[in-house]
């Protein structure tokens, strides 16, 4: 056990923010916390670190546990640069390697000294290959660059640092201390996917146990094993990654209100039977039951989930089929140029997703489309009937001297009501006088909302977007997901969420950062399979002549082996080949079970020919086109055989 919270009570004036929360986290787990905002997740670290103390309940940490707690907001020696303050984690081994080199120079002139300053060196070089003191700087290098500090930038001193990348150097000196537990608070904040899945694989390897506070689901999903839900005060634990944890919620949910309704019906019956016996021959039967009711523990109903938000777009004006065109496109500034050779055809109903490492060019490339940036070269042309919102990442749209309802009156036409506003904002958790509260006093998730408010009420159909999540909650992220996957219009989006470019991208825009870019039909995950692939393809290279590279085709599996006798479920995908045999040895069930077996794998080839990977490899795509082919065969044969077996046996009888 490295830390437990037992039945913990926390309050902050009159909010109840901890009601009764347990949990546990032992050495080597790896743990995601979630949570709506607001829920406790940051209180339970700074309970843990001792920062707070609980007002009711246990905290215990164990004895000598290491606790590593990544802070928003970092600070540095004053005049270090990032890589001495990368190998500041590694204080005690600096120290050893200082002593060692002042005992070397000690060494020539130590006389009668020299075999305590050898015991004494020795000694030392043991601890420090024992610590790993020969891989500390290869490690913190590795890490570095890990999370996007190039070379170049070691150098820098850490003042000169933006916000964000003292944060994502912060983390690098978190991970290179490696703590017992490492808590860590929205560690992807910071980071474009290449670091994210950067790190992602790190802390997959990582021994050590941690527990995550993120709102970035994919990122749960492969770096978590278990999952503690904060609710209502209480932490729930859940095996298994993000995903499972969703399954596995639903399923108590329904198992809770199952017993919940089966409790009431037992309830109903109880008292419509006290009801009528209490005065009769039955009066003692009555009255135990009475009893019975009285001791029962009752159960509660599921609780429907607190309002995510009604991000349900509004009616929208239709435009051309082809929204915007994009034609060989240069973006960047005058002397720099971000990314060229961009082309793209977005075509109305789609949704673009533009990733790429920070300083890539991706809100530059929306500035460019949206006239607010001279391309360097090439064509932008939008469709007809084209009316434009854009999201912006800093909310700089919004006018913090004005009260929520007046901001949204901002796009709203001159015969809106006060009352329509109102109900309006009231989809976007703005209720009562909160309407009335300044934007200035707003929390990030709160001008998040608002921003959104308002670009759905003014009922645009291409939505420009520029990191729309990135103050949401899960919880609200799921709900515009839900909105935007059902919006008519088209849509093109910068977004460091993967599990949301799945939900809503049809096309994917990818910035190298080196002034390259892709453009690939599909969502974030074909699109991450289909780079995969590229790079594992381009292995077996197996000859170069000149100018010619000549590589291994993607071997195609052969069909599986006649099978004679019926067989154990095989373990890889095949169809039984049928041999003649007399019409009398064969009997319906046999055959509706070869019948069940063909109509399996010709799924199973169907939806593999619509993968990614096959439309590009035409080998596999003819190979698996030809077995769909024979296996019709076969089925149309098998159905011949059934009809006729079917009336053998009816005949029979």
């Amino acid at each position: 056990m490295l830390f437990r919270l037992s039945e913990v009570h926390k309050s902050y004036g009159v909010q109840d923010v901890l009601r009764g929360a347990s949990l546990q986290v032992n050495a080597g787990e790896h743990v995601g916390l979630v949570g709506r905002n607001g829920a406790g997740k940051s209180t339970i670290f700074r309970l843990v670190r001792g920062e707070e103390s609980a007002d009711r309940g246990d905290v215990v940490r164990a004895r000598n546990v290491k606790l590593g707690l990544l802070d928003q907001h970092v600070h540095f020696e004053p005049g270090s640069t990032v890589h001495e303050s990368a190998l500041a984690a590694f204080g005690r081994l600096q120290q050893i390697e200082h002593e060692m080199h002042e005992l070397e120079h000690r060494m020539a002139d130590a006389g009668d000294d020299l075999e305590k300053v050898l015991e004494r060196y020795s000694d030392l070089q043991h601890e420090f290959e024992l610590e790993g003191g020969f891989e500390y700087a290869a490690r913190a290098e590795a890490i570095l660059q890990g999370l996007g500090f190039e070379r170049e930038m070691w150098s820098l001193e850490t003042e000169k640092l933006s916000s964000g990348q003292q944060n994502r150097l912060g983390l690098a000196c978190l991970l290179l201390a490696a703590p017992d537990v490492l808590l860590l608070d929205e560690p992807t904040n910071h980071l474009d996917v290449s670091a994210v899945e950067w790190l992602e694989e790190f802390l997959q390897g990582y021994e050590s146990a941690y527990v995550i506070i993120s709102h970035d689901r994919y990122f749960l999903d492969r770096c978590c094993r278990r999952i503690v839900d904060l609710e209502n005060g209480r932490a729930s634990n859940y095996t298994g990654n993000y995903s499972d944890y969703l399954v596995e919620r639903e399923e108590r949910r329904e198992a809770q209100q199952r017993a919940y309704d089966n409790q009431q019906h037992l309830i109903a019956k109880t008292e419509e039977f006290i009801r009528r016996n209490i005065a009769g021959q039955k009066t003692k039967q009555a009255q135990s039951r009475r009893k019975m009711l009285a001791k029962l523990e009752r159960l509660d109903a599921v609780r429907p989930d607190q309002s995510s938000g009604d991000f349900r777009l509004q009616a929208i004006e239709r435009t051309g089929n082809h929204v915007l065109t994009v034609n060989e496109l240069a973006i960047g500034y005058p002397g720099k140029l971000l990314a060229n050779d961009i082309s793209f055809i977005l075509r109305r109903g789609e949704c673009l997703g533009i990733i790429g490492p920070n300083g890539s060019g991706k809100t530059t490339f929306l500035k460019t489309i949206l006239n607010k940036l001279t391309p360097l070269g090439g064509e932008i042309r939008w469709g007809t009937k084209v009316q434009i919102g854009y999201y912006a990442q800093q909310l700089d749209d919004l006018d913090d001297r004005n009260e929520i309802i007046m901001e949204l009156r901002r796009v709203a036409p001159s015969t809106a009501t006060a009352g329509e506003l109102r109900s309006f904002l009231a989809k976007f958790l703005f209720t009562g006088d909160d309407v009335y509260k300044h934007v200035r006093d707003l929390s990030g998730g709160e001008k998040g909302r608002l921003a959104l408010a308002k670009l759905i009420y003014s009922r645009v159909n291409v939505l420009v977007l520029d990191e729309p999540t990135n103050h949401l909650d899960i919880p609200s992220r799921e709900a515009l997901e839900e909105a935007l996957s059902a919006y008519e219009g088209t849509i093109v989006t910068i977004s460091h969420d993967r599990y949301f470019l799945d939900r809503v991208a049809t096309q994917i825009l990818a910035l190298d950062g080196l002034g390259g870019a892709e453009h690939y039909d599909g969502d974030y995950t074909e699109y991450h399979d289909w780079k995969l692939g590229l790079r594992e393809s381009a292995a077996p290279i197996i000859a170069v002549e000149e100018n010619l590279v000549s590589v291994a085709p993607t071997p195609v599996p052969e069909p599986p082996a006649p099978v004679k006798k019926t067989p154990p479920a095989p373990k890889k995908p095949g169809i039984k080949v049928v041999k003649k045999k007399k019409p009398d040895t064969r009997t319906p069930e046999l055959v509706e079970s070869d019948i069940s077996r063909a109509e399996q794998r010709l799924n199973e080839i169907s939806q593999q020919m619509g993968t990614p990977e096959v439309a590009r490899a035409p080998e596999r795509l003819i190979a698996l086109n030809d077995e769909y082919q024979q296996t019709e065969a076969l089925l149309r044969t098998l159905y011949e055989e059934w009809d006729q077996v079917t009336l053998n046996a009816e005949s029979v009888r």
